[in-house]
């Protein structure tokens, strides 16, 4: 990164231009702030480091020409003067840090990094959401996200949805497995028919087969007159049976003979009603072990899993979790009519760090607790659940330890380089330490993979 040092002390100037290149940084100095202002017209740099007072123009003026024109770029305030007044002066004119003479180049150092992070994190949340946007004017369905996983899901889903083929959609609660069915049946030949959803597990036992095949009149105390069941409603179309592996065995035979000859027997009547329906299924259980256990029906297993497509779970989708947050944020801020934009930086690492057992809707129910708590443009961390900003997330390895360095970064806040080792530990350690299928939900081959872990275990343990 190219800094700019502006101090009229030219022994710090020279001091830092000699310390900061050996750590990683290009450096340019000046003896002014008008010097520096137009060094910053002429090209381009990562972070300015002026002094606090120098003749002409001060560093707080000098910040704030920054800020004007420069939004982006971030200014560290040094001050022989280390009052709180003169902290929060360069604070409120919009300096990024600040540092109180005299201190040691590492000091400047660690400053430096956590400002610069700060920046690109920022820079990729709002990347992120240019995709939403880029996301939404196209999507497969409702379906969002630029991951591997995804990609593959969404490749497969359009595929399968221009065949009349049953589909078995499997997945963790919470998922999205039912806008997976949703973008099926929208890109199928049966799009202008119905989408009938039912959860079997929200039914009892004793009116489901009424609610799939319907009733004749009499059939029980209640039935005062005949009604046509699901399957004649979805006749045309498709019928969606979310959680079918909670399906009682009884059941599971019926549903076997109408899925076989298209024909449904409403309960009580003679009577057989021809159907013509899709059928897709979805299920967040393991219906291979319960065929093995004799809870589900191997014949109808088979019948309803003619094409397999599994959802992936979030904590396998690395950066959608931003782009899903961004893209809730939107929907959530504009019901609410507040004026919310984005997330900070912690805010948007601890949606990156966070496992998130409970998936799409977890993340939904988290944004919207936030837009509705939060009085800010930006969601901050003190906005989020307590399990979130309590999370520590877990590598491959084990618990993750506090950052060493000293002065501890505020926040915790870490390079981007900690967070993509904590990432690719965490991916690892979800798949099994499967290294094929961790470069697959990251984006990346398997050499780019494998030179990063290789470059991780010369590094030692993750900080």
């Amino acid at each position: 990164p190219h800094v700019l040092i502006v101090d009229d002390d030219a022994e710090m100037g020279a001091m830092l231009a000699a310390a900061l290149p050996r750590r990683g940084y290009d450096v340019s100095t000046s003896r002014s702030a008008e010097a520096a202002l137009e060094q910053l017209a002429a090209q381009e740099f990562a972070a300015v480091v002026t002094d606090l007072r120098m003749k002409g123009l001060d560093g707080i003026q000098l910040c704030e020409r920054i800020i004007t024109n420069h939004p982006n770029l971030p200014v560290v305030v040094m001050t022989a003067f280390g009052s709180l007044d003169s902290a929060v002066a360069a604070m409120r004119a919009g300096a990024a840090d600040f540092l109180a003479k005299p201190f040691k180049p590492e000091a400047l150092v660690l400053t430096l990094e956590r400002v610069l992070d700060h920046v690109r994190l920022i820079e990729e949340v709002s990347r992120l959401r240019e995709r939403v946007e880029e996301t939404e004017a196209r999507p497969f369905g409702q379906i969002l996200g630029k991951s591997q996983p995804v990609r593959e899901l969404c490749q497969l889903l359009e595929r399968v949805a221009r065949s009349n083929a049953n589909v078995l959609i499997t997945g963790d609660t919470g998922t999205g497995k039912e806008l997976a069915a949703r973008a099926i049946h929208e890109h199928s030949e049966r799009a202008r028919g119905p989408f009938v959803a039912l959860n079997c597990a929200a039914v009892p036992e004793a009116l489901l087969e009424s609610e799939l095949f319907g009733h004749a009149r009499g059939a029980f105390t209640s039935a005062r007159s005949a009604r046509a069941g699901l399957f004649q409603h979805a006749s045309g179309g498709a019928l969606f049976l979310d959680e079918v592996g909670d399906m009682p065995l009884g059941l599971q035979a019926k549903l076997l003979r109408v899925l076989q000859e298209q024909r449904v027997r409403p309960v009580g009547s003679d009577r057989e009603v021809e159907v013509d329906v899709r059928l897709l299924s979805a299920t967040h259980r393991d219906l291979e072990q319960a065929v093995q256990a004799g809870e589900f029906r191997e014949d109808l297993y088979y019948r309803i899993n003619v094409v397999h497509a599994a959802v992936p779970p979030l904590r396998e989708r690395g950066n959608d979790v931003l782009l899903l947050a961004q893209h809730f944020l939107e929907r959530f801020a504009r019901d609410a009519h507040k004026a919310v934009e984005g997330f900070s930086s912690e805010a948007a690492r601890r949606l990156l760090d966070y496992d998130w057992p409970g998936n799409v809707r977890e993340l939904s129910n988290t944004v919207e607790r936030a837009v509705a708590l939060t009085d800010h443009d930006r969601i901050i961390v003190e906005d989020l659940p307590p399990k979130l900003r309590n999370y520590s997330a877990r590598s491959s390895e084990g618990p993750l330890e506090p950052p060493r360095s000293e002065p501890e970064a505020p926040e915790g806040l870490v390079s981007l380089q900690e967070l993509e080792r904590r990432h690719i530990q965490r991916v690892l350690a979800a798949v099994g330490g499967n290294k094929a299928r961790a470069a697959r939900i990251l984006g990346l081959d398997r050499k780019t993979l494998y030179r990063r872990l290789e470059h991780y275990a010369e590094e030692g343990p993750s900080r």
